[in-house]
C-alpha cells in the first residue's frame, strides 16, 4: 500500500524547466574579475585616446578645431570634447577663446623640457654615438650651445688609429668647428647679427674663418644643406663633419658629428660618412621627440 505522505519540498526532484532556468541564472551571474578587467581596458582605452588627441594637437601649431580633431583621431565629437576638456583642465592643452581651436599647453613644454635636461640628453646621445663610431671608426660628438660657444656633452671613441682625445665638457668656439657652425646656422638672422657684433673670430689654425662675410656665406650654405664641415679649422690635422639634431618643437637642440685625421677623412670619405651621420642624427632627433627631421631641416 502506497504512503500518502507528501514529500518535503527539499526532496522534490527538479523539473527540466527549473534546471534550465537555474543554469541560465548561474551563467549570467556577475564575475568580479571580468568586471575589473573590463574597467581596466576602459581606462587604458581612454588613456590611449587622450594621448592620440594630445599628439594630434601638437602636430598642428596653428591650432585645430574640435571637428577636425575628432575626424583625425577617429572619435565621436562628444567623446573628443570630453577628453579634450579634461586635458584643458589639466593644462596640457588650451583652447583659444575666439576661434575655439585647441593648442598644446605650457605644462607640456615644461614636462618635455625637464625630460631633456643635460643628463638625459647624454643618456640618449651616448648609444647613438657608440653605434656611429662603430660604423665609421671615428670619434663621435654631441654638442649643445653654451653662450657664444658650444660644449661637447657626449663623445665616443672609434676603432681607428689616432683618435681625438677631447674630453666631455670641452668648450669649443662656434665659428671654426663643424659642431659650432651647425649651432650658428640655427640662429635667427638677428641673433646671428648680434653674435658677429660681440664675438671676435679668433683663429685657431691657419684655416680658421676670421672674416664675418665669409662665415655668413658658409652659414647660408649650411642652412641649405644641413651639413657643416671643419677642414682643419680648429685642429690643423683634424677634419670634422656635423649635422643638426632637433627636438619635439622642430628647433635645433644640438649638433652631432664625427672627427678624424685629415689623411683618413678625405673628401670622398666625408661624403660617404655624411649619410651615416645624418641617419644617427635623425635617430637622436626622434629620441628627443622630433617627428619629421626632414621637414624641420
Amino acid at each position: 500500500m502506497k504512503s500518502r505522505t507528501k514529500p518535503k519540498t527539499s526532496e522534490k526532484p527538479a523539473t527540466p524547466r527549473k534546471t534550465a532556468v537555474a543554469r541560465l541564472v548561474q551563467s549570467n551571474a556577475p564575475n568580479i574579475d571580468d568586471d575589473a578587467e573590463e574597467r581596466q581596458r576602459g581606462g587604458v582605452q581612454s588613456l590611449g585616446r587622450a594621448f592620440s588627441i594630445l599628439e594630434e594637437v601638437a602636430r598642428h601649431r596653428e591650432g585645430i578645431s574640435l571637428a577636425e580633431l575628432s575626424k583625425l583621431v577617429g572619435l565621436h565629437n562628444s567623446t573628443t570634447f570630453h577628453l579634450a576638456k579634461t586635458l584643458v583642465t589639466l593644462g596640457y592643452m588650451r583652447q583659444e577663446r575666439d576661434s575655439k581651436r585647441y593648442r598644446v599647453g605650457r605644462p607640456l613644454f615644461a614636462l618635455a623640457a625637464s625630460a631633456l635636461d643635460e643628463i638625459e640628453m647624454v643618456n640618449l646621445a651616448t648609444p647613438v654615438l657608440e653605434d656611429l663610431s662603430r660604423e665609421t671608426g671615428e670619434s663621435g660628438h654631441f654638442a649643445v650651445r653654451m653662450g657664444d660657444s658650444v660644449v661637447v656633452i657626449a663623445r665616443t671613441s672609434g676603432s681607428g688609429a689616432f683618435q681625438l682625445t677631447d674630453r666631455v665638457g670641452v668648450v669649443r668656439p662656434a665659428h671654426c668647428t663643424a659642431l659650432g657652425k651647425i649651432i650658428l646656422a640655427s640662429l635667427r638672422p638677428d641673433q646671428l647679427k648680434r653674435f658677429l657684433e660681440r664675438v671676435e673670430l679668433k683663429p685657431s689654425t691657419g684655416k680658421s674663418i676670421t672674416d664675418p662675410a665669409v662665415l655668413l656665406r658658409e652659414i647660408a650654405e649650411i642652412r641649405r644643406s644641413a651639413i657643416a664641415i671643419d677642414d682643419g679649422e680648429y685642429h690643423a690635422e683634424v677634419r670634422c663633419i656635423a649635422v643638426p639634431v632637433y627636438n619635439f618643437t622642430g628647433d635645433v637642440i644640438g649638433a652631432l658629428g664625427i672627427s678624424g685625421p685629415i689623411w683618413r677623412m678625405s673628401d670622398q670619405v666625408l661624403k660617404s660618412r655624411a649619410k651615416l651621420v645624418q641617419t644617427a642624427a635623425a635617430r637622436l632627433s626622434a629620441e628627443f621627440g622630433a617627428r619629421d627631421t626632414a621637414k624641420s631641416s
